[in-house]
């Protein structure tokens, strides 16, 4: 696949990702968090994460903790995440992903059109959100699940496009 032709792929899965996000973010940063909301990350009573938590913290660190710092914990050039996602919508975060921001000075890229950021958003959210929660302590987990053949298939869906 030719790169315009990857490109085309990725901005569209970008703009399904919004239209999805769209409606509802409003809501969502009216709404005050329930104690009921679903987490999007699961940590057994052993400390043992999910697959997609875990993937999150390896692409994180991958791709993000240049400017925001190991663990979610902000540097001088990007804020601490694990604060932000103490207030900010899971739609919100897409957004300022996908399309980037400019806070002053500071500015954080749009990150939409990369494949190793976008093929693994969900999870680097469900990894930040487990900072942010308190649920997960700094540094690699110990204990992981195994890649399940489900994801495996997401990611070579994602990526494959990526060749």
């Amino acid at each position: 696949m030719h790169r315009a032709d990857r490109l085309r792929c990725l901005a569209a899965l970008t703009g399904c990702l919004i239209a999805i996000a769209a409606p509802s973010l409003t809501d969502a940063q009216t709404a005050a968090p329930s104690a009921d909301d679903e987490k999007p990350y699961r940590i057994a009573s052993d400390g043992t994460v999910d697959w997609p938590t875990f993937n999150g913290y390896r692409r994180y660190h991958a791709s993000c903790h240049v400017c925001h710092g190991p663990d979610g914990l902000g540097s001088s050039f990007g804020p601490a995440l694990t604060d932000s996602l103490k207030t900010l919508p899971q739609e919100k975060f897409m957004e300022v992903v996908v399309n980037g921001k400019q806070d002053g000075e500071k500015k954080m890229p749009a990150l939409g059109t990369d494949f190793n950021v976008m093929c693994y958003i969900n999870d680097i959210y469900a990894y930040l959100k487990a900072r942010s929660d308190g649920a997960m302590g700094r540094g690699r987990p110990a204990k992981y699940e195994k890649k399940s053949e489900e994801a495996a298939k997401a990611e070579e869906t994602c990526m494959g496009s990526a060749r």
